[in-house]
């Protein structure tokens, strides 16, 4: 495309917008709105995610060892687990570590086991996959020298599901939602392009090519999508900055935390930016297409 018809073609798509200036305030609006809700919506569900992510990798299986094992039993049983191929990492800890954490945890009172200490030795297992957790506990559960593997079986399981479940269904509203704006926008514009549509069949006659026509258009729904995703850009970024003021320091030293603003937020704007571009032209080329058929 030459440089002067690029130019042509933007003159004509913001004049365009002077001229139709209700429609493309009720096209953008749709886009804002949308945006907004897919904006707030994308932050909860990315949140979510990583809470849900800080969830799974804190899971992990404690395998606890036969109080015969000797050093040696130990080592061979730490091998046999570091070889099974969805095991990450494999971390020993004692039963006098295990009990200063019960101290810790459950006050002065378990000092008394100091004397005569019931607890086992253990090995602390991370798998790569957080839902290869139980079938690795079942292969460790049937070596040697181990009394039992305890993973939290059964609420694990239904907590893996509860999250693929919920991730699912924010994938699911999401889509939903940007269909929804391409529809309303689609509509939008073809309201707009009907009443041109005479302009439309006279430049056709007079040779004008299908891009020729098209481009005006496309570029009214870029203006439209960079127009409509400006609110929801500044509303979500505001908002999302008081939030991360007030969550944040109070989950330090939590084992869940939310996304640091920085770089978070700077990517959920280019993302919006980038849907509601994508909307506009998705919904100009839609709406004109049978109006070319002339």
């Amino acid at each position: 495309m030459k440089a002067r018809t690029f130019q042509r073609h933007l003159r004509e798509s913001l004049k365009s917008l002077g001229r139709n200036g209700w429609m493309m305030f009720a096209s953008a609006s749709a886009v804002t709105i949308t945006l907004l809700l897919v904006g707030v919506f994308f932050v909860i569900m990315m949140n979510m995610n990583k809470i849900a992510s800080d969830i799974e990798n804190d899971v992990e299986i404690r395998v606890h060892i036969d109080l015969t094992a000797n050093k040696q039993d130990q080592t061979v049983l730490q091998n046999q687990i570091q070889n099974i191929p969805q095991v990450k990492s494999v971390t020993f800890s004692s039963k006098e570590h295990e009990l200063q954490d019960l101290i810790k945890k459950m006050g002065k009172d378990f000092e008394l086991f100091k004397q005569d200490n019931p607890l086992y030795d253990v090995f602390v297992v991370k798998t790569k996959k957080p839902t290869d957790t139980p079938i690795v506990a079942k292969q460790i559960e049937h070596m040697d020298h181990v009394e039992s593997a305890i993973y939290g079986k059964g609420k694990v399981e239904k907590l893996f599901s509860v999250l693929k479940v919920s991730r699912n269904v924010g994938l699911v509203l999401v889509i939903g939602l940007l269909f929804t704006a391409m529809f309303l926008i689609s509509n939008t514009i073809k309201i707009t392009i009907f009443a041109r549509r005479k302009e439309i069949e006279i430049m056709k006659l007079v040779g004008a090519t299908n891009w020729f026509i098209r481009w005006p258009l496309v570029m009214e729904g870029i203006w439209l999508g960079v127009l409509g995703s400006i609110l929801p850009i500044f509303i979500v970024s505001v908002g999302y900055y008081y939030a991360h003021k007030i969550i944040a320091p109070r989950l330090v030293g939590q084992f869940i935390q939310i996304l640091n603003f920085s770089p978070f937020v700077f990517e959920v704007s280019a993302l919006l930016l980038v849907i509601g571009v994508f909307i506009g032209i998705w919904g100009s080329t839609m709406s004109i297409r049978r109006y070319l058929k002339v």
